[in-house]
């Protein structure tokens, strides 16, 4: 199965590729806007969809760590890098100011949910701290929720959860515990 993101809304449409031939073009009419779009079957030079890609838990991009979103009903796993500074997280909106989103179809995760900030302690180590939003549905760690704008210091291997999504936070390799 492959997916299709529409242009104009970014909802996904899920087709089975093995039904058309390498050089078919097919049209699409997203069933949440109505927008009609093309698509050219091929090999794509691009990444494989979510599922099918082989993610690294412990990548560091940036240096800073990542968070990894476990795949449950809603979405499929996802690793996420962070950087310096705060770390916005939610559900992945066109337009948001998440700039740490998760593509997810989870009703209870806010577009601005919590926040991660990465920052370098006295003796360069990095820190994270993270916040509710503040959001409607609370934001758990080690299954205690934070008040609104509650901080609370995180390490790698901590869980969290945002309504129904599980994250696990992984530090900088030299940061690991």
């Amino acid at each position: 199965m492959k997916r299709v993101r529409c242009p104009k809304c970014d909802e996904f449409i899920t087709f089975d590729e093995k039904k058309y031939e390498e050089g078919q073009a097919l049209v699409f009419e997203c069933p949440q806007c109505g927008k009609q779009f093309g698509v050219r079957i091929g090999k794509s030079k691009l990444m494989n969809t979510r599922k099918e890609e082989k993610l690294d838990e412990n990548a560091d991009e940036n240096g800073c760590g990542s968070i990894v979103v476990i795949e449950n009903v809603f979405h499929y796993k996802q690793v996420i890098p962070l950087k310096i500074g705060d770390n916005t997280i939610g559900r992945y909106m066109k337009g948001s100011k998440a700039n740490t989103p998760i593509e997810t179809n989870d009703p209870s995760i806010d577009i601005n949910h919590c926040v991660i900030n990465v920052s370098k302690d006295k003796h360069g180590n990095l820190k994270y701290v993270l916040r509710d939003g503040p959001s409607y549905t609370g934001t758990f760690v080690d299954n205690e929720i934070l008040g609104d704008k509650e901080k609370r210091v995180i390490e790698d291997g901590t869980l969290f959860t945002i309504g129904a999504t599980s994250i696990i936070l992984r530090a900088s390799g030299k940061d690991r515990k």
